[in-house]
């Protein structure tokens, strides 16, 4: 909830070697996601195997969207994106953008994808470099490049200011010879053409550049573009600056089987680490002890890095909504909220489970947890295409709160009474973010998002409220309620994919009902 690679993978016990069956599109059961015949902890299954081809004409025909959604008269500029600084001259691990990644498949410092009309690629590319690779790793070559992305003409990442410059001064541009790190003739003749029709539109102050471009100037993710963007509009040469991230909101609303799978993985690593730390979590003294486990399965099982930085909190911390500390104790008794998602191959999943730390729910644990989960079930009944995500938190805030009417948390739940114990909406949209692009639009076969409902009573939340005679009175008739309650925090999250007439639980395999959360522990524990 966030509302909120090493070479190889050592698996240790028992190996998996059923690999995906077909080609990239085909559709991977639920019965891959395997148990040991003596521990019920999934296994996660090999990873997806990817169809060089299959994936070369994936990515041509996302580039082959993006042209049309421009026009023929509109250019983009997407670069890789920018290291980020950890501390002094450290840098944390490079993480290309995400739109980028997304029509090149390229995981590179200092590159540049042009897309030119009539769907002309360009990409920019830094050469090898003997000296740099001895101190940060391998580059791509050229060969390597192409074979990534399916892209043809790959320039030297040096020509990307000159481009840039005869673009403005309306002046078709080509690299000489020891510049061109890759060229075809094919794409050769279409990008003259392209710049015909760029240059025509410019003559006409009708040409469009597309840039990802932030609404908000001091937006940390996009600084490089915010400068190019300044410098580009001292002297514009008749082409008007346009935001590309609504073409990209689309297009990546509904996922393809390729994504699918690619999330699918992500969300069986995720499983399986929580099932480690439910299996551990009894001998635990503090919170990041358990992490530990989480963080353990992620490298064992070569994902990226987590989608967002993992959520366990036992007991009162389980109320914290992005509680990140991780240095409380492990109480028996107490439930322990575990969010944490593992990121594949630059799709994140996003799953939290709430369990007992005994392995046994107690009552007042149980009723809680028990309206969390009618109120999944509710959200889920409204996932279908054409639903939208406030639909779906209405569906299950209402659940909240005649569960929170029926404990005696709230009073009136035609107020906003209940925001005091459930602060943050059921649902958002899951992919190469772990807050996805879509905004406000109309579900649809493919999209995939979060069903996370959450109550949580925080020990400290009345000394908050306003000193209000109807506060008071609010506060007297729910002190026993409260009293009985406080410091139980629970959330369930699931990930769902929209079918044609309904939606797939794609985190399905995890444990949900409190009757099977507290038998797999049992067993798991033996």
């Amino acid at each position: 909830m966030r509302s909120g690679k090493l070479a190889g993978t050592t698996i240790f016990g028992v190996v998996v070697m059923s690999l995906l069956a077909g080609s990239i599109f085909s559709p991977r059961s639920y019965a891959d996601t395997v148990r040991t015949p003596k521990s019920p902890i999934r296994i996660t299954p090999a990873a997806p195997q990817i169809d060089v081809g299959g994936r070369q004409a994936e990515l041509a025909a996302r580039r082959a969207r993006v042209a049309q959604a421009m026009g023929p008269s509109g250019a983009l500029v997407l670069f890789s994106g920018e290291p980020r600084v950890y501390a002094n001259d450290v840098d944390y691990p490079f993480r290309a953008e995400n739109n980028f990644y997304y029509l090149t498949n390229l995981k590179q410092v200092g590159a540049t994808l042009v897309l030119l009309p009539g769907n002309v690629p360009v990409l920019f590319l830094p050469r090898r470099n003997p000296g740099a690779e001895t101190w940060t790793g391998h580059m791509y070559s050229p060969e390597e490049a192409a074979e990534r992305s399916g892209i043809r003409e790959i320039w030297d990442a040096s020509e990307f200011d000159p481009f840039i410059n005869a673009l403005r001064n309306h002046q078709s541009f080509r690299p000489t010879e020891d510049k061109l790190l890759l060229s075809s003739t094919s794409s050769t003749g279409a990008s003259m053409a392209a710049y015909d029709n760029l240059f025509t539109a410019a003559g006409k102050n009708e040409a469009q550049l597309f840039q990802l471009t932030a609404s908000n100037p001091n937006n940390r993710e996009y600084g490089r573009e915010q400068r190019f963007a300044a410098e580009w509009s001292k002297n514009p040469g008749g082409f008007v600056m346009r935001n590309a991230a609504p073409i990209f909101a689309e297009l990546r609303l509904s996922k393809s089987p390729l994504e699918l799978r690619l999330m699918q993985h992500a969300i069986d690593i995720s499983i399986e680490a929580h099932e480690r730390a439910w299996a551990n979590a009894a001998k635990a003294q503090w919170e990041y002890e358990v992490d530990a486990e989480v963080a353990y399965t992620f490298k064992l099982r070569n994902a990226d890095n987590w989608g967002y930085p993992d959520i366990v909190g036992c007991g009162p911390n389980a109320t914290t909504l992005h509680y990140q500390t991780l240095q409380g104790q492990i109480t028996p008794g107490q439930l322990l909220l575990m969010d944490v998602g593992a990121e594949y191959e630059h799709y994140s999943a996003d799953v939290t489970r709430t369990f007992p730390v005994n392995g046994k729910f107690s009552a007042a644990q149980a009723e809680i947890y028990q309206i969390v989960y009618d109120a999944q079930e509710a959200v889920a009944r409204a996932t279908r295409p054409g639903a939208t995500l406030n639909e779906l938190s209405t569906a299950g805030t209402d659940v909240i709160k005649d569960g929170l009417l029926k404990l005696g948390l709230i009073t009136d739940k035609n107020s906003g009474q209940y925001r005091i114990w459930f602060m943050h909406g059921t649902s958002h949209w899951l992919g190469m973010n772990v807050h996805d692009v879509g905004g406000q639009a109309k579900m649809v076969p493919g999209a995939v998002l979060t069903n996370e409902p959450g109550i949580y009573i925080r020990p400290d939340a009345l000394d908050y409220l306003p000193k209000t005679p109807e506060n008071e009175k609010f506060i007297a008739a729910i002190r026993p309620a409260f009293d009985k309650y406080k410091g139980i925090g629970v959330r369930i999250e699931d990930d769902l994919v929209v079918t044609k007439d309904g939606c797939r639980w794609m985190t399905e395999a995890l444990p949900r009902k409190l009757a099977d959360i507290e038998a797999f522990i049992a067993k798991a524990r033996q």
